[in-house]
């Protein structure tokens, strides 16, 4: 197994899952696996996991049960992520718009990878993905509204990564460089131990 890169960053996160969000195109399981092997991660793609535990595709679960019913699923399989940890997550571009999901990302640290309109659409039409959502008259019309919907929800990430023509590497490197500034450093432990003074003036030494 390759040593990871970044061992020092590892050891700052704790094992906190790294939940890489944002919208369709946008590169999520590209990055997420450079990404999880510079930290020693593993690499988990959730829609991946959805259809797995489903035995069935997104395009079908999307005929049979709606958007709704795909929601839920995808919901219930994110509760079961949040409970590992030392992972690297790919999700669905449409992961955001539950508060739940939040509760479940809100474990680990979320990262939103931000990539304009134009490119997304340009990585769209070269991916024979089926993209349900997409289904429509205007696919870039169709692209533009869901943007507008979700980027205030994207925003609410811990670290806004903004793409640009970078492969997915260099942008797992963004990605590494910008976890430090939003990580807590651990509270240093006093130097010596603390004292209580007490109302009759009489010190003792606190619990702590």
């Amino acid at each position: 197994m390759t040593t990871p890169s970044h061992h020092a960053l590892a050891q700052r996160l704790q094992g906190l899952n790294l939940y890489l969000v944002g919208m369709m195109g946008a590169g999520k399981s590209a990055v997420g696996r450079p990404l999880a092997e510079a930290l020693g991660y593993r690499f988990l793609d959730a829609d991946d996991a959805l259809q797995q535990v489903a035995g069935r595709t997104i395009p079908d679960i999307f005929a049979s049960d709606g958007e709704a019913g795909f929601r839920d699923l995808e919901t219930a399989v994110l509760g079961q992520i949040a409970g590992w940890h030392s992972l690297v997550v790919a999700t669905g571009g449409g992961v955001v718009t539950r508060p739940e999901n939040w509760g479940h990302m809100r474990q680990g640290v979320v990262v939103w990878l931000d990539a304009p309109a134009g490119l997304l659409m340009e990585r769209l039409l070269a991916d024979p993905t089926p993209r349900p959502l997409l289904e429509a008259d205007d696919p870039s019309v169709r692209l533009g509204e869901l943007l507008g919907q979700r980027q205030p929800l994207y925003a609410q990430a811990d670290l806004h990564v903004q793409q640009g023509d970078h492969g997915p590497a260099e942008v797992a490197l963004q990605v590494l460089a910008g976890l430090p500034s939003i990580l807590k450093d651990p509270a240093a432990a006093p130097p010596s131990p603390i004292s209580l003074r007490h109302a009759d003036g009489t010190i003792s030494p606190s619990l702590n």
